[in-house]
């Protein structure tokens, strides 16, 4: 896979990130780690008009060592503090042992740490559908998910399943059948 952090020594890089927020394109990153995690504060150091998504944050593993925890916690915190960085609440399901658990207090420390640090404006919903399939199927994640967005109430559930993706995606509508972007 590509490393990031190295990829942040290349001024050819940094400039095709500068030249990607400078068209208004956000980046994506996917399978977190500390490191990985460490260098998007960095990324957004670097170029800070670049959105950002983080991708299926909730399933990175915590950290054993006390040391790594601290500055995983320490990055997500000052993370927390860029309104160009986003959470994809994707892949939230996991197995354990070889077991799928799919009961919400299991998942409910993870999803109450996003929440407090990114807060109901910056997280978006995203099963990952079909890579997850050999998770679990997508209405097990969505169910679970759902139940946990909606214990924040309605307004804020509807923000991170489709009205905060207008925000980090700038997506436009293309079918009556979507929402208007105007709405969000």
């Amino acid at each position: 896979g590509r490393d990031l952090s190295r990829q942040l020594r290349d001024p050819e890089f940094i400039n095709g990130l500068k030249e990607l927020a400078n068209a208004g394109l956000e980046m994506d990153t996917a399978n977190p780690d500390p490191t990985l995690i460490a260098a998007i504060v960095r990324l957004t150091d670097m170029v800070p008009n670049l959105r950002v998504v983080i991708d299926h944050l909730p399933q990175m593993a915590e950290p054993t060592d006390p040391d790594v925890k601290r500055n995983v916690e320490a990055n997500l915190r000052e993370l927390g503090k860029r309104p160009q960085v986003y959470v994809k609440l994707s892949e939230v399901l996991r197995r354990v042992e070889g077991e799928l658990r799919l009961d919400l207090d299991f998942y409910r420390p993870t999803l109450d740490q996003l929440w407090e640090v990114f807060g109901e404006d910056r997280l978006i919903y995203g099963s990952d559908w079909p890579n997850s399939d050999h998770i679990e199927t997508y209405p097990q994640e969505l169910t679970l998910v759902r139940e946990y967005l909606l214990s924040k109430g309605r307004a804020a559930a509807e923000k991170v399943f489709w009205k905060n993706s207008v925000a980090a995606y700038r997506w436009i509508r293309r079918d009556p059948s979507q929402p208007d972007p105007a709405a969000a």
